[in-house]
């Protein structure tokens, strides 16, 4: 996932790629989920198919050339210096913040008040 992060920032890539790489990297490395693990079966859906997917296409629009490159960088850096995606948690948060109030409104609602 790393080595997909630095293929992103790479200017040889072309930028439809990095777009589609970014969003994938920003969703994997971001501390919100867009389905939280606690919700039994769906939780884990996320993480289970929408990443790998997302990280196969973006594989396939990057050139094979630029990932290599990119692979052996991210090995020899290590992944200390992991990145974090604080705008798509924010986004991810306020999606939430979102739903939350509208289910909370949509209740008030049918309950007559």
């Amino acid at each position: 996932m790393y080595a997909l992060y630095l293929a992103y920032r790479d200017p040889r890539v072309p930028w439809y790629a990095r777009i589609f790489a970014a969003c994938v990297v920003g969703y994997a490395f971001s501390p919100i989920d867009l389905i939280p693990d606690p919700i039994p079966i769906l939780g884990y859906l996320d993480d289970l198919i929408l990443v790998p997917i997302g990280i196969t296409l973006a594989l396939k629009m990057i050139p094979p050339n630029v990932m290599a490159e990119c692979r052996v960088q991210a090995q020899s850096t290590g992944q200390s210096n992991k990145p974090k995606n604080w705008i798509a948690a924010a986004i991810i948060l306020i999606i939430w913040v979102l739903l939350a109030i509208v289910s909370v409104r949509l209740m008030l609602h049918f309950l007559g008040k």
